[in-house]
């Protein structure tokens, strides 16, 4: 069953859902957080809280310090897409330690009622995530970016301890995000439809646009996220971004593409198109966000094109 915990005052708090973002995924996030409450049938159940790397300073003091990512050397940047990930490591802490958490990236949207996870049985475990296969290049993993916590059963997580332990390569980023210095028997299977990547279907819960070269708010920008991994598809690709880059002068990673669902790209826009009706977003905030290039710049035709798309995906 759903617990609520404790605030800091000992008042009694609601359970919460965690949205992690930075300033460039900002806009993602609060369309997020409207989704969460517009599709629970009792929103009044549990808080939502958008939580910024802007709240924690000491993220800058690492600025382009190497940390230790896939047993390489990596220079971190705060101005990268994901600077965010770290933060999914906060929320017991402002928890302070009780109750249970949902954590979400900010590219993550409600299709389904997240009261239903917040309620789930966990079997004693401290963690509920995706789990991933394991195939010739990676162990059986979690994906930390949808989790379900028990907070009184991660003391060990501090944010700021951990994180600086990546730079004194101390353990490996990769590991961190996926959960494989935790406990054995504390992280426990969650089922892919609340994590689900790119794929909407009638039995999809939390969507997740996590391919970032397609996210659809994005298309036709250029792409400001940095070509990670270590394969040799990944290495090959960061050599021809950056061969393109130094011929061109252009973005070295190229630009966003157009989600190849239709539906991913309407349910975004039709969402974004509740919250300015609902004045949750600001006209001027979108364009403050166009303009930043944070957004893609026919936003404001696809928000009209797509203003009753959300209704008629549920009518259907």
């Amino acid at each position: 069953m759903m617990t609520t915990s404790k605030a800091m005052d000992g008042s009694m708090s609601l359970p919460c859902v965690f949205i992690h973002t930075n300033p460039k995924q900002l806009l993602g996030a609060e369309v997020a957080r409207y989704s969460l409450k517009r599709n629970s049938r009792t929103p009044d159940r549990f808080d939502v809280r958008i939580v910024s790397t802007n709240e924690f300073p000491f993220l800058q003091d690492y600025e382009g310090r190497e940390y230790l990512r896939e047993g390489r050397p990596t220079v971190w940047s705060n101005a990268d897409l994901q600077s965010f990930t770290p933060l999914r490591f906060a929320t017991p802490a402002l928890m302070n330690f009780q109750g249970r958490a949902v954590v979400t990236d900010p590219d993550v949207f409600a299709v389904g009622d997240i009261c239903a996870l917040l309620d789930r049985d966990m079997s004693g475990s401290a963690i509920l995530a995706r789990q991933m296969a394991a195939d010739s290049r990676r162990p059986l993993h979690y994906a930390s970016s949808v989790m379900l916590l028990d907070c009184a059963k991660l003391r060990h997580w501090d944010l700021e301890k951990d994180f600086g332990r990546l730079f004194a390569f101390e353990h490996d980023y990769r590991n961190w995000m996926w959960l494989l210095e935790e406990p054995a028997d504390s992280v426990k299977p969650l089922e892919p439809v609340w994590n689900d990547f790119d794929h909407l279907t009638p039995e999809t819960m939390l969507l997740h646009n996590t391919h970032r070269r397609t996210q659809p708010w994005k298309t036709g920008l250029a792409a400001d996220f940095t070509v990670r991994g270590t394969t040799r598809r990944s290495r090959r690709s960061r050599w021809l971004h950056a061969l393109k880059s130094k011929l061109t002068g252009g973005s070295t990673s190229g630009y966003y593409r157009r989600h190849p669902d239709p539906a991913q790209e309407s349910l975004f826009f039709g969402l974004l198109a509740e919250c300015l009706e609902r004045e949750i977003i600001s006209p001027q905030f979108l364009n403050e966000e166009i303009a930043n290039r944070h957004i893609r710049e026919d936003a404001w035709a696809l928000v009209k094109a797509n203003a009753r798309s959300v209704q008629a995906q549920q009518a259907r």
